[in-house]
């Protein structure tokens, strides 16, 4: 006990000292915690238990449920070319060629070089999601495709495991255990598909009446958790079992409250696990074989980008083709899983899994520096174009006197009619994909944002607007908006719709250029004022 204190006070103290020492020539934070891992385990020889990998293992498991609420089975459907299309094709053509190269490099068998291959063809969905997540780049276009790619990758664990017990168990039937396999899925989406038709609303609306937020968490918590198991207990990644929960969520009205109330966990647990990552690695032995890693290392990522590179190219032009190439071209977390098991299983010896994980381990170290350059390396391909119709994160133009409406709900709706009406010039943001995709459809000034960012009110230039009104009901994020507005933008009049004295509570400290509208009282002002323009009506109506 006092080992593992021990332990966690100083990669705590290192990782806050290293990434705040690293923040100051802009290095992402995922590099401080790896770089935290193996200071860590080289200076006091502390390598991460299994116990520690399985926990660390949980912040992808969020990070896939929080993907999950932004993208509903509708939005999957939508997005079926690059999930099973580009996903597929990625990753038989990348296992293929990988395979031949571990194969030949490694002087492996056919059956551990196929599956080593198939292993290296997959991606960080930690990584690379996390990054494009707190980027706001997940929705571009090459997000998009990233995100299709990388959701087929989790799905294609299943098959490796599956291969790995047919070529381990001699005795068992092929036709069995697939047969098995897609029983197992089966049932798994019917119990996911009922308990969020069924269960999830109900079991959420008792919640909220006890006007807990701890149970409310708690319930949250059970549910990622459970879902995950579930999947795991059926045969398949946790990380699947998170994403499939939180679609069932995305179709309801709590994904919002619960997105902010996870985020928490999910960053502390995904920091766990790139020092995990970091813990895998030997110094030792990357020096001894640090020509083979090398040639591994540059031939397998040339080979993913290029793969990628050329099966998007076929559809969408090049510069979109070369940022999803080059944001997927690294070896996933995934990876490191499966040596391990396959040293456990007699299919690699312990020196060419050290080998394997150092390429993985450094291939996700370069990653963040390559994302972070990502339009730079792009340009060399070609340059961007600048069109009216760009993606969901376009920015403004830079404009004044304008009016800055947070939301586009039914409310936020009916206040940009009204806008218009006035011939007012006008911008949203919303933070809702699925909303911002609708007000583009309907030629509105729709933009995706962060309300919690402060690159977001710049872009929206908050401070030169004329005004803001803040249409949500969400009351967590009604509070995180207004702290945002008094902070970036305390000067700027805005106008904010709120219920009851509970919530007139949250702005008692705001200053003068906050305007309060009680919902109640304007909506009855209104329907006075209808009352009596029928009374006139009624009045001036000769008998």
């Amino acid at each position: 006990m006092d080992k593992i204190l021990v332990a966690f006070l100083l990669t705590t103290a290192l990782t806050v000292v290293l990434n705040l020492i690293f923040k100051r020539f802009s290095i992402p934070t995922i590099i401080g915690y790896i770089v935290t891992g193996t200071l860590i385990s080289e200076a006091f020889d502390f390598k991460s238990s299994d116990e520690v990998l399985h926990l660390a293992e949980f912040g992808i498991v969020f990070l896939m449920f929080t993907i999950g609420l932004e993208f509903s089975f509708k939005h999957l459907l939508q997005m079926r070319r690059e999930v099973f299309v580009n996903g597929s094709l990625q990753f038989l053509l990348c296992g293929g060629l990988l395979g031949l190269l571990a194969y030949y490099l490694l002087n492996l068998n056919e059956k551990s070089a196929l599956i080593v291959g198939l292993s290296l063809a997959l991606s960080s969905t930690a990584i690379v999601l996390k990054t494009l997540n707190d980027s706001g780049e997940i929705t571009q276009l090459y997000g998009r495709k990233s995100l299709g790619i990388l959701l087929f990758q989790d799905i294609a664990v299943i098959p490796i495991l599956l291969m790995i017990d047919i070529f381990s168990n001699k005795d068992a039937s092929v036709k069995e255990l697939l047969l098995q396999t897609a029983l197992s899925a089966g049932v798994l989406l019917v119990l996911l598909y009922l308990i969020g038709r069924y269960v999830i609303n109900w079991v959420f609306y008792k919640v909220l009446q006890t006007n807990s937020q701890e149970i409310f968490i708690a319930t949250i918590l059970f549910m990622v958790v459970g879902a995950s198991s579930l999947a795991h207990f059926f045969g398949f990644s946790y990380s699947l079992g998170a994403f499939l929960a939180g679609m069932l969520l995305a179709e309801t009205e709590y994904k919002h409250q619960i997105e902010a109330d996870l985020i928490p966990f999910r960053d502390l647990l995904l920091g766990l696990f790139f020092v995990t990552v970091g813990m895998q690695l030997n110094l030792a032995m990357i020096a001894s074989n640090i020509s083979l890693i090398l040639v591994l290392l540059v031939v397998a990522l040339a080979i993913k980008a290029v793969v990628v590179f050329a099966i998007l190219v076929l559809y969408v032009n090049r510069r979109t083709s070369a940022k999803a190439a080059l944001a997927i071209f690294q070896v996933g977390e995934f990876a490191l899983a499966i040596f391990a098991l396959l040293v456990s299983r007699g299919f690699l010896a312990s020196d060419t899994a050290q080998i394997l994980i150092a390429v993985s381990v450094i291939s996700m170290f370069i990653t963040p520096f390559v994302l972070k350059n990502l339009n730079q390396i792009a340009n060399l391909i070609e340059r961007e174009v600048q069109t009216p119709r760009q993606n969901e994160l376009t920015k403004p133009q830079k404009i004044k006197n304008h009016i800055v409406i947070f939301g586009y709900g039914k409310l936020g709706q009916e206040v940009v009619l009204r806008v218009k009406e006035q011939n007012l010039l006008y911008l949203v943001l919303e933070s809702d994909i699925n909303l911002v995709e609708l007000g583009r459809s309907r030629g509105e000034n729709v933009f995706l944002g962060n309300a919690t960012q402060q690159s977001t009110f710049e872009n929206a230039c908050i401070n030169t607007a004329a005004a803001v009104i803040v249409t949500v009901s969400n009351e967590q994020k009604l509070e995180l908006i207004t702290q945002s507005l008094s902070h970036y933008a305390p000067n700027v009049q805005s106008v904010i719709r709120f219920r009851g004295n509970d919530e007139k509570e949250l702005f008692s400290d705001l200053g003068d250029h906050f305007h309060l509208v009680r919902e109640e009282r304007a909506v009855a002002r209104i329907l006075v004022h209808e009352a009596l323009q029928c009374k006139i009506k009624s009045d001036t109506t000769p008998l």
